[in-house]
Parts: C-alpha cells; sequence; structure tokens
C-alpha cells in the first residue's frame, strides 16, 4: 500500500493534529497541584483503576505497542527525571511515556490545547497533563509543580518538536529550551522514538508501533545552565535521529517540504 502524502511548508511550525480545537486561557484559579483528598482519590481511581489497564489494552491490541531498551528507565526507579521523544500520535504520545514509565507516576508537559475543551480539563490533569504555563506568575507555579513532582520521584514526559506529524518517520529539529528544567533540577533524562512496523496481519490497518529509550543522559554540574541543556537537547537529538533513520522504521505517511517555487521534496528526515 502506497503512503498517504501530507505536504509541508515549515517543519517548525506547521501542525497536523486535524482537531481543530479553539485555545483558550487557563482559568485564574488554575492549580498546578491539587491536595483536596476528594480531588486525589479521583485522581487515584482515574489515573491506576480505570484509564491504566485500558489504555494498555488499546495499546497493545490497537497498535501492537512494543518497547525497546525498557530496562534502561529501570535505572532510574527511585528519582524523577523527564523523557523526551518525538510527537507522531494524537492519542498514543499522551500515554507512552505513562506506559513506559510504571509504575512510576508520569506527568506530561502538554500545550494549551489539551486544556480548551470544556468539561475536561480536569480529567486531563487527572490523567496527567500539566499545560506550559502562559504568563510570568504561572510560571512559577509551573516550575514549583514540577520541583514538586520530582520530589515525588516521577516521570515528566516532554515532546519537544511542539507540533504533531501523525505517523512521521523523522525527526524534525527542536530548540533546548525545555531542557532547562531537568539542568536547573539535576535530574536525568532519557529520549524515546517513536518507530513503525508494517502488519503481518490486516496490512491495510495503520502500522505498528515500536518505542526504543535511550540510556540515560545526566547535566553536566560542570557547564553553565545555557551550555548544559544545549548538550542535553544534542545528545536526544542525536539519539532519536539514528534511530528513527534505522531501515525497519515503515513509511505509512509520507511528508514532502513544497519549495518556495513550488515543487515538492520528500523528507524523511531533518537530522543533521
Amino acid at each position: 500500500m502506497k503512503p498517504k502524502i501530507v505536504y509541508y511548508t515549515d517543519e517548525l511550525h506547521d501542525d497536523f493534529a486535524g482537531n481543530n480545537i479553539k485555545t483558550k486561557a487557563l482559568p485564574e484559579k488554575f492549580r498546578y497541584v491539587h491536595r483536596n483528598p476528594f480531588w486525589l482519590i479521583a485522581e487515584f481511581l482515574l489515573y491506576r483503576v480505570i484509564a491504566t489497564p485500558i489504555v494498555w489494552l488499546i495499546a497493545k491490541i490497537g497498535f501492537g505497542l512494543r518497547f525497546e531498551n525498557r530496562k534502561a528507565l529501570k535505572k532510574l526507579r527511585g528519582t524523577g527525571y523527564y523523557m523526551y521523544g518525538n510527537h507522531t500520535q494524537a492519542m498514543m504520545d499522551a500515554y507512552i511515556p505513562a506506559l513506559a514509565a510504571f509504575p512510576q507516576r508520569a506527568h506530561i508537559l502538554t500545550g494549551p490545547d489539551a486544556f480548551s475543551i470544556p468539561g475536561i480539563s480536569h480529567i486531563v490533569q487527572m490523567l496527567g497533563g500539566m499545560p506550559l504555563s502562559d504568563n510570568l506568575a504561572r510560571f512559577r507555579e509551573m516550575m514549583e509543580a514540577l520541583e514538586l513532582r520530582a520530589k515525588q520521584k516521577r516521570t515528566i514526559g516532554i515532546y519537544p518538536e511542539a507540533h504533531i506529524w501523525p505517523w512521521y518517520t523523522g525527526i524534525r529539529p527542536f530548540a533546548d529550551a525545555s531542557f532547562s528544567y531537568p539542568v536547573k533540577q539535576n535530574l536525568p533524562i532519557v529520549a524515546f522514538v517513536t518507530t513503525y512496523r508494517k502488519r503481518k496481519i490486516f496490512k491495510n490497518l495503520w502500522p505498528c508501533i515500536t518505542v526504543t529509550f535511550s540510556e540515560p543522559f545526566y547535566p553536566d554540574p560542570a557547564l553553565s545552565n545555557a551550555k548544559a541543556r544545549r548538550v542535553l537537547r544534542d545528545q536526544a537529538y542525536g539519539f532519536m535521529c539514528e534511530r528513527a533513520a534505522r531501515a525497519d522504521n515503515y513509511v505509512y505517511r509520507e511528508y514532502r517540504k513544497i519549495e518556495e517555487n513550488g515543487s515538492s521534496a520528500s523528507c524523511e528526515s531533518v537530522c543533521s
């Protein structure tokens, strides 16, 4: 089956999530951390008792999810850490960090879209969503929440590419800004790459998912914060590019860039 072709103009800003969500600002009284016992009980039941087993079944049966080198995460049991991956799934990307980190609790830094759908913002937060701050005052609250989650030995998932390109098999360039969090907290990171496998049966369905983890990378305390976060970014990016370039990464959707002269070129990876 030939891959569907998607045309783009800007690998840094084009988004193909297709959710048509009207972004809203966070409520003035938004809380990053809840201490109400009723909230905590509801959060536990939703995250552990309801969502985790359901999502695991969807991942295994619907997407054939397979982990490679998950043992690298076991080295970080007993500490908080950050997990950085490529953003190629609308639904599964919300759950991969939680499934991989289990039994550790996981949170995911998200854009405002996830908290802009009426009636589900509390559910998103209970399932681990943590919105990026939208002003200076809330940035301090977000950083305090990240520090608390680190002390609680939890995992923070981040998709530094920011925009979703469904089924994309390359790695898009991304900045090092989000790597300032582990540097400031002196926490390790793990990079992961979502790649795809062609189905052996039901071949007309979407591909199966493989997620491969790097060994842990640690901030260098001898470097300035700016240099340390750049090094972490380069280590994560290098691993992601190397894994994504493997021949077993099945192309289900081909992305082609529209050049200024109107021509198009295939883009399997923008790694350099």
